[in-house]
C-alpha cells in the first residue's frame, strides 16, 4: 500500500484554448470524440520531416524558431490530429547549464563530460534559462497558425514539453543512453550515505533540474502551451523503493509547480506499469501508458481522479488494416467512454512507419469513438 501523502491540490488549471476537446480531455471534461495526437508525430517517417533535414541538423531544427514551427505544423495539418506538439529535444536545457551535448550518427546524443561528482554538480547553471527562448518563440509561431477554431469547431491544442529530473539526470551522468544506469544509480545511491563526499550530489542535482525546468516550462506556457508534458523516459529502471525515495519527490515538485503556471501536465513514461500507482501521486492532471498494459487495467491502477494517455504498441502502425482497426478499437473498448480519455501511442512513431496508416488511426478514433 503507498503511504506517500498525496501533493496539496493546486488551483485547476485554466488553460488558454478551452474549445480543444484535446484540453478538455486532459481536464477529464465530456468531449465530442476522443482526442488524438502522437509521440513524435513530426519525425523520420515523414517525407516532408526528412526533406528538411537533408538542410539541417535536428538541433539547428530546434534552434531555429521558423523551421521548428513549419515542422511542427505540418505534421499535426498532415495528421489531422487534436494537438500539436512543439518540435525540441529533451535535452536543450543542458546548454544553458553548462553541459555542453551533440547527436552523433548511430548513437544518438552524447555528453562527452557527464557529471559524476558534487564539484560538477554544484557547477551547473540555472541562471540562463533565457537562452531557451528559442522554443518559446516557436511556440508563439504555432500558436498564432491555429489561433482559430478548424471547421469541426475544435480548436487544435498546442503542447509544450521537458524532460523529467531523473531522466535528464541520467543523461547528464551517464553520457548517453544506457543500459543498466550503473553511474547514475550509483550517485544516486550516494545520497543515502551520510557524510559521504558524493552525498549532496543527487538532492543538489534534482534541485537545480526543477529549477531549470520550471522557468523553462514558464516560457512555453507564456508563449501558448495549453499542455506541458513531463517526459521521463527512463524511470522504469527504477525499482519502486527507489523511485519513491530518489525520483517522486523532484518529480512532484516540478509537477506542481507547472500545475501552478494554469495548465495541465501529462507525465508519461515507458516500462513503468510497477510505477503507475506511485506516478500518479505527482499529482499530473494525465499519465501516459506504454503498450505493454491495458489501457483500462492501467487506469484502474491509477484511479479516477487522472486522465490517461495511450496506448497502442508503435508497431501496431506496420499492421494489416484489418488487425490495425481492431486494435484501435480494442483500447476505445477499454476506456469506455469516460471523460479523460487521450488516445495516442505507447510510445514515439518509429521510421519506416507508413504515413497512411498514422492518418486511417486519426480516421478510426474520430469514427469509433463520436
Amino acid at each position: 500500500m503507498d503511504s506517500i501523502t498525496l501533493p496539496p491540490t493546486s488551483p485547476e488549471p485554466t488553460p488558454h484554448r478551452t474549445g480543444s476537446r484535446f484540453v478538455r480531455a486532459c481536464l477529464r471534461l465530456p468531449v465530442d470524440t476522443t482526442p488524438v495526437w502522437f509521440l513524435r508525430q513530426a519525425g523520420r517517417y515523414m517525407p516532408e520531416y526528412m526533406a528538411v533535414r537533408k538542410h539541417h541538423s535536428l538541433l539547428d531544427i530546434c534552434r531555429t524558431p521558423e523551421i521548428a514551427a513549419e515542422v511542427t505544423i505540418t505534421a499535426a495539418e498532415r495528421l489531422g490530429v487534436d494537438a500539436a506538439i512543439i518540435f525540441a529535444d529533451l535535452l536543450l536545457p543542458f546548454t544553458p547549464m553548462g553541459l555542453d551535448f551533440e547527436f552523433l550518427a548511430g548513437e544518438g546524443p552524447v555528453v562527452h563530460a557527464p557529471i559524476r561528482t558534487a564539484e560538477q554538480v554544484r557547477a551547473l547553471r540555472t541562471d540562463r534559462v533565457d537562452e531557451l527562448a528559442y522554443v518559446s518563440h516557436s511556440i508563439e509561431r504555432v500558436a498564432a497558425h491555429f489561433s482559430s477554431p478548424r471547421p469541426d469547431g475544435d480548436q487544435l491544442g498546442i503542447i509544450g514539453f521537458c524532460g523529467a529530473p531523473f531522466t535528464l539526470a541520467s543523461y547528464m551522468i551517464e553520457g548517453s543512453s544506457s543500459r543498466n544506469y550503473i553511474e547514475t544509480k550509483k550517485l544516486m545511491y550516494a545520497s543515502s550515505l551520510a557524510g559521504s563526499p558524493e552525498s549532496t550530489a543527487w538532492p543538489l542535482l534534482m534541485e537545480k533540474l526543477v529549477t531549470v525546468l520550471t522557468a523553462y516550462a514558464q516560457q512555453q506556457v507564456e508563449a501558448g502551451a495549453d499542455v506541458i508534458q513531463v517526459f521521463d523516459s527512463w524511470a522504469g529502471a527504477l525499482s519502486v523503493t527507489d523511485y519513491r525515495e530518489y525520483c517522486l519527490p523532484a518529480t512532484t515538485e516540478l509537477v506542481q509547480r507547472i500545475r501552478s503556471l494554469g495548465v495541465p501536465v501529462i507525465y508519461f513514461g515507458v516500462d513503468t506499469a510497477s510505477l503507475l500507482p506511485t506516478m500518479r501521486q505527482t499529482g499530473a492532471d494525465v499519465l501516459g501508458l506504454d503498450w505493454r498494459t491495458p489501457l483500462d487495467q492501467g487506469w484502474q491502477s491509477i484511479g479516477s481522479g487522472h486522465a490517461v494517455q495511450g496506448n497502442l504498441d508503435p508497431i501496431t502502425l506496420f499492421a494489416p488494416p484489418e488487425v490495425l482497426r481492431t486494435r484501435v478499437a480494442e483500447i476505445l473498448t477499454q476506456a469506455a467512454g469516460r471523460p479523460g480519455h487521450i488516445f495516442n501511442l505507447g510510445h514515439g512513431i518509429v521510421p519506416g512507419t507508413p504515413v497512411e496508416n498514422v492518418i486511417q488511426v486519426v480516421k478510426w478514433v474520430r469514427e469509433l469513438s463520436k
